[in-house]
């Protein structure tokens, strides 16, 4: 599938009103049905204003964070639209990708498995 892949870039701290952008985001993709977004803290950066973004070790208001999907042409423009109209400042990346599924959802019947409490299971 070709699609899009969109990053955003934020900090720990920064609020979309009772909440934090990356909690805002995270429930906004997941309202629109979209699926495999994913959440990555960094240790530091430099924002689109200069400053240095860092985790300390009492406080993590400050660390970098990314939110990273992988998305339709169609569910980039949802996304992209939804944050427009909230007027959340927000840099983002947006490239295009190749992007699907390898291998099997469901293990097979046949497949072992081990457990600490119970015998082997087929």
């Amino acid at each position: 599938m070709n699609g899009y892949q969109l990053t955003f870039y934020t900090e720990q701290n920064r609020k979309h009103g009772h909440e934090t952008v990356c909690e805002w985001l995270l429930s906004m993709v997941k309202s629109l049905g979209i699926r495999g977004v994913t959440v990555i803290s960094a240790a530091e950066g430099i924002g689109h204003a200069g400053a240095r973004h860092a985790a300390h070790l009492f406080q993590l208001a400050d660390q970098p964070v990314q939110v990273t999907m992988a998305v339709t042409e169609e569910e980039a423009e949802l996304v992209l639209s939804a944050i427009r109209s909230e007027r959340i400042h927000l840099f983002y990346v947006r490239f295009p990708v190749e992007f699907g599924m390898l291998g099997d959802d469901l293990p097979s019947e046949k497949t072992k498995r081990l457990s600490l409490f119970h015998r082997a299971q087929h």
